[in-house]
Formats: C-alpha cells, structure tokens, sequence
C-alpha cells in the first residue's frame, strides 16, 4: 500500500509584536539666556589695602557681580520664581530689593531722609515684586543708579560716624557697620541669584 504524505505541522501563528515605545509629550524649554548687550566688568579686591579701602573693594565688586549673574537673562526669566517655598524670589525682585536696601541703609538711615521704598503697610514685600512689563535693564540701571548715590553719600563720612538712631532707645549705627552689613546683605542675595538663574536657565558661573 502506498504511504500517504507524511503530516504537516500546522502553520504557527506569529508572534505577537511589541507595541512601539510612546513618545514623551515635549516638555516645556526653559528660558533661553540671550547673549548680554555687553559684558558686565568686575575688578577683583586689592590683596593688600587700608580698612577703607577694602571695604569699598569688596563692596564694589559684590555689588558688579549682581549684574554679572543677570546677564543675557531674559524677560521672561527675570520674572520666573522657580523656587517653590519663595514665590516672591525673582531676579528682577532680588535687583530691585537690593536697589531699596541701598536707599534705606544710606539715605534713610545714615542722612536722615524721608523712606523712599514703596513701601505698603498691607504689602510690605511690595518691593520684591516690580512690575512685569519694566525691563530687568531698567531695573538694573536704578540699582546702579543707587549705587553712585550711596558712594557719594559714604565718601563724605568717616567710619567712625554714627547715623541717629532708628528706634528710641537705640544706639545709632556707625558708617563702618553699614559698609560690613550691605557686603554681607548683597552676598547672600548674589548667592540666591545664583540658585534662581541656574535654576531658570542653567546658566552657572562665579
């Protein structure tokens, strides 16, 4: 008897294909610095000075570095409070703070002059929050601004000289504790400019 065709196997169904990967939706982009107008100029303190001197070196140059951390920031960036717990902690509010913080320490307390700061009985933080549609270069341009008025107002003054007091019972401040003060205020600001910048558009830097 002639043998039959041997059996085929059955055809295997073919295995089923992974599903390709899904894309990730796009994330948002930070904001991208823009290249600075110009570059903002330190010059490094003196190795060897009087007390004087190096207090206004190392005043001068703590202030420079507040421009140096905002530049090529844009608009937008200047306004981005990326810190969660401090939604007042922006550049453009740092800048214009320590812009008020200069008038305070030398006009209001060392001459005598009426408060200049915008200040608010119901919005004491007022100053922290200029608005948006004035440019971070305005902003900047007011604390220089500042900056020379306080020079002028410090070059007349030994260290030794002491502001009236602010409160009743008080002792007044001498000059050479205002000096000390604002370089240790404008440190620990240019350090939360670091951290806001870094933060905004990861631009890092000294």
């Amino acid at each position: 008897m002639a043998a039959g065709p041997e059996p085929t196997d059955p055809p295997q169904a073919e295995p089923p294909q992974a599903e390709p990967p899904q894309a990730e939706p796009p994330q948002a982009e930070p904001p991208q610095a823009e290249p600075p107008s110009e570059d903002p100029h330190r010059d490094d303190p003196p190795y060897a000075a009087d007390e004087r001197g190096m207090l206004d070196a190392w005043l001068a140059f703590h202030r420079a570095t507040v421009a140096v951390k905002c530049a090529g920031l844009t608009q937008a960036g200047a306004h981005n409070a990326p810190v969660p717990t401090s939604p007042s902690m922006t550049a453009a509010g740092l800048v214009s703070h320590l812009r008020w913080v200069e008038s305070y320490w030398f006009e209001r307390v060392l001459l005598g002059e009426a408060e200049a700061a915008p200040f608010d009985p119901d919005d004491p933080d007022a100053e922290w929050r200029p608005p948006y549609d004035v440019p971070l270069a305005d902003l900047l341009a007011a604390y220089d601004k500042q900056v020379a008025r306080s020079r002028e107002i410090a070059a007349v003054f030994s260290l030794d000289h002491r502001a009236a007091p602010r409160r009743p019972g008080e002792e007044g401040v001498t000059l050479r504790w205002i000096l000390h003060h604002l370089i240790e205020e404008t440190c620990r600001h240019n350090g939360h400019l670091d951290i806001v910048r870094e933060l905004t558009d990861g631009v890092t830097g000294e």
